[in-house]
C-alpha cells in the first residue's frame, strides 16, 4: 500500500481508538471516524480496512506483538515451581507495562475494555484469547496450583479477574490523562497481582453453579 497507506491506516486506527475508548463501540460511526482522522473521504474506514469488523480486528491486534514479547520475556524466567503470583505477573505485567510505554493521551486500555462490554464483541476477544497459546499455558498452570478449588470457582473468578484487569487499567489511564493520578503503572500492576492471586486462591464458603462452563479469560 505504501508509505501514505500506511499512515492513512495509523491515523484512522489512532481516531477509532480514541472515539471508542471514550464514546463506546456502537455510538461511533465510520463516518465520524474518518472526520477524526482529518479525511473528507468519508469511506476511508471501508477502504483502508474493508468493513467495520475488520477495523476492530485490527485494533485488537494492533499491539499485540509488544505484549506478546513482554510475555515470552517473562515466561522465559519463570521457574518450574512458580506459584501462583509469578504465574499472574506473566499474565498481567505485560499489558499494564505496554499501557505504562504508550504516549499520553492514551485511549488503549479504554478500548479493550469497551470491547469487553459489548455483547456482539465478546467472540472477537473469545477468539483473541484462545489464539494465544502461551496464556492457555499460564492459565493451565495457575489452575494446577490451586488444585484445591472447584473448577466452577475458577471459572467464575477467571472471569472476574479479566473485568477487574481490563476495568481498574481504564479507570487508571482516564485518570493519569486528566491528571488526578501520577503514572505509575508499575504499582497498578503489582497490586492488580496481588488483589488477583488473593481472589482466586480464596477459600470456597458456598459451593454453586455461578458459571457451570468456561468464561473466556480476554488479557491483551
Amino acid at each position: 500500500m505504501g508509505q501514505h497507506g500506511d499512515h492513512a491506516r495509523e491515523v484512522l486506527l489512532d481516531a477509532a481508538e480514541e472515539l471508542f475508548a471514550t464514546n463506546g463501540i456502537d455510538a461511533v460511526s465510520n463516518r465520524r471516524i474518518a472526520e477524526r482522522a482529518g479525511t473528507a473521504n468519508h469511506s476511508a474506514v471501508a477502504y483502508h480496512f474493508g468493513g467495520r469488523d475488520e477495523l476492530l480486528h485490527a485494533l485488537i491486534g494492533r499491539h499485540a506483538a509488544d505484549t506478546a514479547l513482554r510475555r515470552e520475556a517473562l515466561v522465559s524466567n519463570l521457574a518450574d515451581d512458580a506459584g501462583v503470583h509469578d504465574l499472574l505477573a506473566c499474565l498481567i505485567l505485560p499489558w499494564v507495562e505496554h499501557l505504562a510505554s504508550l504516549p499520553l493521551p492514551s485511549w488503549r486500555a479504554r478500548f479493550v475494555n469497551q470491547m469487553r462490554t459489548v455483547p456482539s464483541m465478546h467472540e472477537v476477544l473469545s477468539r483473541s484469547a484462545v489464539a494465544n497459546p502461551l496464556i492457555e499455558t499460564l492459565v493451565g498452570r495457575i489452575e494446577a496450583e490451586l488444585g484445591t478449588i472447584s473448577r466452577t470457582a475458577l471459572y467464575g473468578r477467571s472471569w472476574i479477574l479479566g473485568s477487574m484487569v481490563l476495568g481498574v487499567c481504564a479507570e487508571y489511564e482516564a485518570r493519569v490523562q486528566d491528571g488526578t493520578e501520577p503514572a505509575n503503572w508499575t504499582g497498578v500492576g503489582y497490586f492488580l497481582i496481588d488483589s488477583c492471586a488473593g481472589m482466586l486462591s480464596a477459600p470456597v464458603t458456598h459451593p454453586g453453579d455461578f458459571i457451570s462452563r468456561p468464561a473466556p479469560l480476554y488479557l491483551p
